[in-house]
Formats: C-alpha cells, sequence, structure tokens
C-alpha cells in the first residue's frame, strides 16, 4: 500500500520540486502561495526539503523559517506591500 507522501511527490515533476525548494527558501514566497502553485502544504513541504536538501541544509532551512512572519500572509503586517502570487509568477519557466 502506497503512503501519502510518496504519492504526492510522484506527482511533482522534477521542475516543481525545483519550484518548490526555490520558493521554500525565498522569505516572500508564503506557504499559502506554495500550496496554492503546487497543491502541496507546508507540512509536505518540510517533508519534500528533508528529502531533497542534505542535512546540514535542511537543518539552516528549517532555523531560518521557524518564526518567520513573511512565511504565513496571515501574520504578515500592513507594511508589506508586495503580492507573493505575483513573485512566484514571474519566476515560473515559460510552459
Amino acid at each position: 500500500m502506497p503512503n501519502k507522501r510518496s504519492s504526492t511527490f510522484s506527482r511533482l515533476t522534477p521542475a516543481d520540486i525545483s519550484d518548490a525548494i526555490k520558493w521554500a527558501w525565498e522569505d516572500r514566497t508564503s506557504f499559502e502561495t506554495i500550496e496554492e502553485r503546487l497543491g502541496i502544504t507546508q507540512s509536505e513541504l518540510v517533508c519534500l526539503m528533508r528529502a531533497e536538501l542534505s542535512p546540514s541544509s535542511f537543518k539552516m532551512w528549517r532555523m531560518r523559517m521557524r518564526g518567520r512572519k513573511t512565511k504565513h500572509r496571515a501574520l504578515r503586517s500592513a507594511e508589506m506591500k508586495f503580492d507573493d502570487v505575483a513573485v512566484a509568477d514571474h519566476r515560473r519557466a515559460n510552459c
């Protein structure tokens, strides 16, 4: 019986995985935007990052993301004037 994690990642193309990693490292691209674009939740993204990154890079990423308000739309201050959907759009390859 296949587990949920492997079925989630199997539907992602290598380009999708690359985009997910790139957007996960970016401060301005929220977890909600990543979910809207790729259909993977924050917890699934953490599993993906754990699987794709080296242990030291994963640990560095987790320390960086922990408590970062820009990664959650609901925690952002009103002074933040950028649209993270537009940020993710302009970095998407023209397919």
